[in-house]
């Protein structure tokens, strides 16, 4: 479930392995570049953490953030 805090949402995807967590995030850059919406986002190892806010907007959550959150969500168990 992804968390809202500091005007963002925010999500941790624990993986297998390292190389599941990069496929994971090879397949979130593809939509978020396609939406023009890209996340803040940190790997270490099988862990992604992810955090999405709306900078145009003035750096708060926006649905942009919740449609691409939504999109993350399906990544992740495909």
């Amino acid at each position: 479930m992804w968390k809202e805090e500091d005007n963002k949402l925010k999500k941790t995807f624990q993986f297998k392995n390292f190389v599941e967590a990069f496929g994971f995030m090879t397949k979130v850059a593809i939509e978020a570049e396609r939406m023009n919406h890209h996340p803040w986002w940190a790997n270490v190892y099988n862990r992604v953490e992810i955090e999405l806010n709306t900078h145009d907007a003035g750096n708060i959550i926006t649905d942009k953030d919740r449609k691409l959150a939504e999109i993350i969500d399906k990544l992740a168990t495909s």
